[in-house]
């Protein structure tokens, strides 16, 4: 990378820098980027320079002190500009005023500060005056200058501002910015100037030289404001990264004659159709458009549009975005500005887009040939995909937000509040759209979720109990919402002084955690053709296989359709959720004496056996790994005293020795417990039966289907080699046992969770006596970090703004500790058995950066929430793009190719 702090442009030759795409990214920003390259296309430019993200990380390192080195260069630089412009900065008659805003290597739209008409005083007010023929115009610009300057530079309110300015139109009778008057202007200017001196006890200051610096040194701060601390946070940005400065000539679009500004995309940014949309306001400056003050023109198609009132420039513009377009691959987001006719681009950067809108504008560029397959998987971002999955809602009919959580389950649900399973239950019966409102989801709660729209709950992470069982069923998710108290007396909740009742009405957002008052209309999802498209490019480039995480036929159906090649979690307790199962395994667990729990057994063998069933028949050939009993045995038990008495009432077993044997299962940490391979030390016959279980619906599969289910049996929680020699020694007794019963032998294989540091560290002795390992990395985060993934939120974003975790390590696999593990344990177990299976099956398995990382450990698979699995087929793609791995691609299918055209 270049060592140069400063960088210019607009002046000709263009200079030339030895800087690759990335670098220049990296150290110019995507503002300053994009100006450099417009200029390198000859495109109409005011010339400028930038600060580059070096000098901004240098002046947080020096304690927000701009090293002498780059305050030497800055002169030299403005002076760039005044050879190029004929102004000169300062200057009483021909002043040249400069724009300052920020440039972050990553898009991060309204969140740092600009500031416009830098240059100005009451001076060189004078010269712009005589210069434009318009002291209209010079009065407007200083009004502007002096609000902007004292609320991102001086710290003054901008209400004070704003207020002045409506009481003052107002006893002006004056509806319009536009329609003040010089007078009226004049008399504004001299009373913002005396806001800033009442508030800060200084005089606005004249010194332009001044002004400049003070202004960069804003913008740079504005990297750490706590707006664009908390934008980043929400989308994973590092802070590190500093944002670049631009110190750029105005042009103005609110000069006398043909003059505005606006915005253009390339493409419309909701549907992708290739045409140029957006918005132009004439008489304005950036910052009007931005703000709202008035209501601006669509660019086109309108009687007041730019392309009706400005023919010739519309034209001129249509052709530079097809340029900027061809040049970067993308489409753009384009601001410019028309200053008495002449046309001006101000910044050119890659264009948000909706999720509909990326997948065409990248089928449609490579099959016009402008992009390659590569490129177009590369130029979408896999989480964007969930928002073609899920419900979304029209966010212009969205009131003001009531609280914020956690994003847990993408989509969006409306519906009366309940606070019980029970009710939920009861209510979807009756046909209504309900949310259940919890502190936090329990096993017992999962009817439920089920006849819920959405959840949301006050407390838990994004792989807490609530957030996995929604993202498996595919329902929206609000976890840890904290500004949420229950109050399950009075069936009601309140944030601040707001509360809700049951049966009132609320929106959740599962993509954003927002939570709102009221129903907001949702729109169901519906796949395009170029999804399937673009998936199938997706197919042909990735290395890993996709898996799904299900244990219901809805699920593994949803999975299939959503293009899952496996199941790589099947999570036998959630089959026990179901009300005659739930009893039953709570009979088992209190069972007096063996002749009870032998017929509690021959229950759950036909239970499980009937669960199998269905879903080896919708897996076909593909392989399925289930998981044993996982989770430990007192979270089957009921908990709240009703729940007792009514189960003793059932089970006709005494209250008290019911309560005591609950008190006796009891466990203080329960997920370090008597769970996973601990329980079938102790309790052996239930593993034996869920094999049982496992095999009999296997033969009666394969007898009437005709297809051998490639079924995959996993222990859970192993720590030791002895505990896996023991267990597979009892698999392999009971296996016998049925294929001497059954008259048949079947096949298939077994392997154990790594979700335990011991079992990462010792994989080389645990690999002989496996075909498989599975990563399971929700656990696995826990216990090598000592963190609970249900309480952690509590103080995350503390961490967060300290700087101590970048990313939520249960949303984002923490690489240098769990992932060090996973390496690790990859190379010893492979070391020792080179044809080790390899996969992941915690919610990581759907994260793009950590897929990313689970290709660079040579993983076979990941799976993840049927949901998320078209995230991880092209997160899963551009990991092995990245990687340079060459991959046999196969041909697409011809019913693919033939798609329909529109």
């Amino acid at each position: 990378m270049s060592d140069a702090l400063i960088f210019a442009f607009g002046k000709d030759p263009a200079p030339v820098y030895n800087l690759s795409p990335e670098e220049a990214l990296a150290c110019l920003g995507g503002k300053g980027k994009g100006l450099i390259d417009m200029h390198a296309l000859s495109l109409p430019v005011p010339p400028g320079f930038i600060l580059s993200t070096t000098v901004c990380r240098s002046y947080f390192a020096e304690k927000f002190t701009l090293t002498k080195a780059v305050q030497d260069l800055i002169p030299s630089y403005i002076s760039g500009i005044e050879s190029v412009t004929g102004k000169t900065f300062g200057c009483r008659t021909h002043p040249l005023l400069v724009s300052v805003r920020s440039g972050a290597p990553v898009s991060m739209p309204g969140m740092m500060d600009t500031i416009l008409n830098l240059g100005l005083n009451d001076e060189t007010l004078e010269g712009l005056a005589a210069q434009s023929g318009d002291r209209r115009f010079a009065y407007d610009c200083y009004r502007r200058f002096i609000q902007m300057y004292a609320v991102v530079v001086m710290g003054v309110p901008d209400h004070l501002f704003e207020q002045y300015l409506t009481i003052y139109k107002s006893a002006k009778a004056i509806e319009q910015d536009r329609d003040l008057l010089e007078t009226d202007l004049a008399e504004i200017v001299a009373h913002y100037k005396d806001i800033v001196l009442d508030h800060t006890g200084y005089a606005f200051p004249q010194d332009v030289h001044h002004q400049l610096l003070t202004a960069i040194k804003a913008v740079f701060e504005s990297w750490m404001s706590a707006r664009a601390q908390v934008y980043r946070r929400i989308h994973g940005i590092s802070p590190d990264m500093g944002t670049a400065v631009v110190v750029q000539a105005m042009v103005f679009g609110n000069a006398q004659g043909e003059s505005g500004t606006g915005v253009a995309f390339t493409r419309d940014p909701s549907t992708g159709v290739a045409e140029l949309t957006g918005e132009f306001l004439m008489n304005a400056q950036g910052e009007d458009v931005v703000a709202g003050i008035r209501t601006p023109q669509s660019l086109s198609k309108a009687p007041n549009s730019m392309e009706a009132v400005m023919p010739h420039l519309y034209a001129d513009l249509k052709a530079l975005g097809l340029k900027l377009e061809n040049h970067f691959k993308d489409m753009q987001d384009i601001e410019f500005t028309v200053e008495k006719g002449r046309l001006w681009i101000l910044q050119t950067r890659q264009g948000k887009r909706s999720a509909k809108a990326a997948l065409k504008i990248a089928v449609d560029m490579t099959e016009s040939g402008l992009i390659t397959e590569d490129e177009a998987l590369l130029m979408v971002d896999p989480s964007c995909l969930t928002q073609l999955l899920h419900p979304t809602v029209d966010m212009r009919l969205a009131p003001v937000s009531l609280c914020k959580g956690l994003p847990a389950s993408p989509g969006a649900a409306s519906g009366r509040v309940v606070f019980t399973a029970e009710a939920a239950v009861k209510q979807a019966e009756l046909g209504l759209d309900v949310i259940l409102v919890r502190t936090e989801t329990s096993p017992e709660d999962i009817e439920g979720i089920h006849a819920s729209r959405g959840i949301l709950t006050s407390r838990g992470g994004m792989t807490s109990h609530a957030a996995v069982v929604a993202r498996g069923m595919g329902k929206a998710c609000v976890c840890g919402a904290t500004e949420v108290i229950i109050d399950r007396d009075h069936q009601s909740f309140t944030v601040g002084d707001e509360t809700v009742r049951e049966g009132d009405e609320i929106t959740i957002i599962g993509q954003t955690g927002e939570v709102h008052l009221g129903r907001i209309p949702t729109l169901e999802p519906e796949l395009s053709d170029e999804f399937h498209v673009f998936m199938t490019w997706a197919d042909r480039a990735r290395r890993m296989k996709v898996r799904a995480n299900a244990e219901t036929p809805e699920d593994l159906a949803s999975a299939l359709r959503f293009g899952a090649e496996g199941v790589g979690l099947c999570r036998t307790e959630h089959m026990f959720l179901e009300k005659k199962r739930l009893y039953a395994i709570r009979r088992l667990i209190l069972a007096r004496d063996v002749e009870d729990r032998k017929k509690c057994l021959e229950d759950l063998l036909t239970f499980q056996r009937e669960d199998f069933i269905p879903l080896f028949k919708l897996m076909g050939p593909r392989p399925i790994t289930v998981r044993l009993l996982d989770p430990p045995l007192h979270e089957f038990l009921p908990r709240k005293e009703e729940d007792i008495v009514k189960f003793a009432e059932e089970s006709k077993l005494p209250l008290d020795e019911l309560r005591d044997r609950i008190r006796d299962l009891h466990e203080v940490n329960p997920m370090l417990g008597h769970r996973g391979c601990r329980v079938a030390i102790t309790f052996p016959e239930i593993y034996e039966t869920q094999i049982q279980a496992l095999l009999e619906a296997l033969l009666r599969v394969e007898h009437a289907e005709g297809f051998s289910v490639a079924l995959e049996i996993m222990v859970p929680f192993i720590a030791t080699e002895q505990e896996m020699l023991l267990l597979k020694a009892s698999i392999t007794r009971i296996t016998e046992k049925v294929y001497k019963e059954l008259g048949q032998p079947l096949s298939f294989t077994l392997g154990t969770m790594i979700e335990l540091p011991r079992a990462a560290l010792l994989a080389d002795k645990i690999a002989p006596h496996v075909d498989f390992f599975s990563f399971g990395t929700n656990d696995l985060t826990q216990t090598t970090m000592g963190l609970s993934r249900d309480d952690a939120a509590t103080f995350f974003a503390k961490y967060n703004e300290k700087g101590i975790f970048k990313e939520d390590p249960f949303a984002t696999l923490d690489q240098e500790g769990v992932g060090a593990l996973i390496k690790m344990a990859v190379q010893k177990g492979r070391a020792v058995k080179p044809t080790l299976k390899l996969g992941i099956c915690g919610e990581h398995g759907g994260d793009p950066k950590s897929i990313d990382f689970f290709e660079s450990c040579g993983l076979d698979y990941v799976s993840c929430s049927p949901y998320r699995v078209p995230i991880a087929r092209l997160a899963a793609a551009q990991a092995t793009l990245r990687s340079g791995r060459t991959i046999v691609r196969a041909e697409i299918p011809q019913k693919i190719l033939k798609r329909k055209k529109g």
